[in-house]
């Protein structure tokens, strides 16, 4: 396979994200400050990125043809089988552009190791040609991840790397049917997490991080999930006269699926990996099947 070309992939800083709201770099600063905010922080922040951002670029115009794509157009992006996607920014930013990868491969670099966990950016600026050559030579070693999916009854569908949410775009409780191996239950909570392995350290781990808590527990035991496990939480579920709370959370192996009814005339949605712009409505009427779907991503490891 010839790689013509490199996509390189990045998002707005919060600088960036501060002056398109603000209009002006001045305002921002003044909006940030005089709530008592640190200012510096986002200018240290947006330079750091962008020294990290300007030295991936020329390393990489020395050995292959590339273009800067930005977040908002992946979504719409055709990529071809003879590019090679290159990740520069958070973990969250590989687990949405993964979504529309196509199995091409990702290298993905971790642009401010001081700031960023990079759990899913295992490439620095100073080492990520390996990677990129190893890719020409077509000898990368590689991590496949796998999505969650979900597909409702018309037949549309949503993929995620990382997490589904299933609920309600509001404070109101979620109304909804679960059904899980033949068993059925009325539900009325903060809606449903359903977590791939990549996943599980992110959102998911937060819900037993609380539940911990609540009981005292000190030390952290989470589920042990494989890489062809989910693992579904439902939110503070409500017992009462008309809804239950047996089927609270668990593992779907390979093959197995959850089913939600939706019971919410309006403002039910699912979306995928903290993305609210990437959704599927999901009110009265519809019904969606969460399960692991056979696509998967190719994320280049060191």
């Amino acid at each position: 396979m010839k790689i013509e070309y490199a996509i390189i992939i990045k998002n707005k800083t919060r600088l960036e994200s501060l002056i398109e709201r603000f209009n002006t770099k001045a305002q921002a600063q003044f909006y940030i400050e005089s709530s008592g905010g640190n200012f510096q922080e986002y200018v240290a922040e947006h330079e750091m990125f962008y020294q990290s951002f300007f030295e991936v670029q020329n390393k990489l115009s020395k050995v292959v043809k590339n273009k800067v794509i930005e977040r908002e157009f992946v979504p719409s992006y055709i990529f071809s089988e003879n590019n090679l996607i290159v990740v520069v920014g958070q973990d969250g930013l590989v687990a949405n552009v993964a979504k529309y990868s196509k199995n091409i491969p990702i290298v993905a670099i971790n642009p401010d190791e001081e700031r960023y966990d990079g759990v899913l950016l295992p490439f620095t600026v100073k080492n990520f040609l390996s990677g990129v050559n190893s890719v020409f030579n077509e000898s990368f070693s590689s991590r496949k991840m796998k999505f969650a999916e979900a597909v409702l009854n018309d037949g549309q569908r949503l993929l995620a790397v990382n997490d589904l949410f299933i609920g309600i775009s509001s404070h109101s409780s979620a109304r909804y049917k679960i059904m899980l191996n033949g068993k059925e239950e009325t539900h009325s909570s903060s809606g449903i997490i359903v977590s791939t392995k990549t996943g599980s350290t992110g959102w998911l781990s937060s819900i037993f991080n609380m539940a911990f808590g609540i009981l005292g527990e000190a030390d952290l035991h989470y589920p042990k999930l494989q890489e062809e496990d989910l693992y579904f939480a439902v939110r503070e579920p409500f017992k009462s006269i008309r809804t239950q709370t047996s089927i609270c959370g668990g593992k779907l192996k390979k093959g197995n699926k959850l089913t939600v009814e939706s019971l919410m005339p309006n403002n039910g949605f699912i979306f995928s990996d903290g993305i609210e712009q990437d959704f599927l409505q999901f009110n009265s009427g519809a019904t969606v099947e969460i399960r692991l779907s056979d696509e998967e991503a190719v994320l280049v490891v060191n």
